[in-house]
């Protein structure tokens, strides 16, 4: 298991476990503690999404209390019941670290198994969906997604579409 999983795994069984936040832990190094980055943190309960919570910017100081921040999230993620005890066990994480978002202004470069994707609009409302997502096979389905997350409707607003690059760990 990579620093990036044991640190989530760490953080989200002292959580439920104890229901503290750890401090970053002496074992942490690298960019870990100087690289700033979004981070999101996905839980897996055999195989199935179990949680999937993050930043598309950095909201800490570093890596290490971004990964802590969110893999606490990832176990409360509203659109599941929070983690329990004896879940744990049965979890697998991973750890995506994404690039700065770049503005999108040609969408036939975009590529849903490379790319991640952010859609906004003028109002604040704003919709991310990672890239490389079983069963999303097009630039549109992909953003027609992430704008669905966001409760965007693409046909009367007027979005602006982002990329990102994924450095995955599981």
């Amino acid at each position: 298991m990579d620093d990036y999983v044991k640190l989530a795994r760490e953080s989200l069984e002292n959580y439920v476990l104890n229901n503290k936040v750890i401090e970053v832990p002496d074992w942490v190094k690298g960019e870990l503690l100087t690289k700033k980055a979004g981070v999101f943190v996905t839980l897996y309960k055999n195989k199935t999404l179990r949680g999937c919570v993050g930043t598309f910017l950095p909201t800490t100081k570093n890596l290490a209390q971004e990964i802590i921040q969110n893999a606490i999230s990832a176990s409360e993620d509203p659109r599941f019941w929070p983690v329990s005890k004896d879940e744990l066990p049965l979890l697998t994480y991973e750890v995506s670290i994404l690039s700065e978002p770049v503005l999108v202004k040609d969408k036939a470069k975009l590529d849903p198994k490379k790319y991640g994707v952010i859609v906004s609009t003028g109002n604040g409302r704003r919709g991310l969906l990672l890239p490389n997502i079983e069963r999303v096979n097009t630039v549109g389905e992909q953003i027609s997604i992430a704008c669905l997350k966001a409760g965007i409707n693409p046909n009367i607003e007027k979005i602006t579409l982002y990329c990102f690059n994924v450095e995955k760990h599981s």
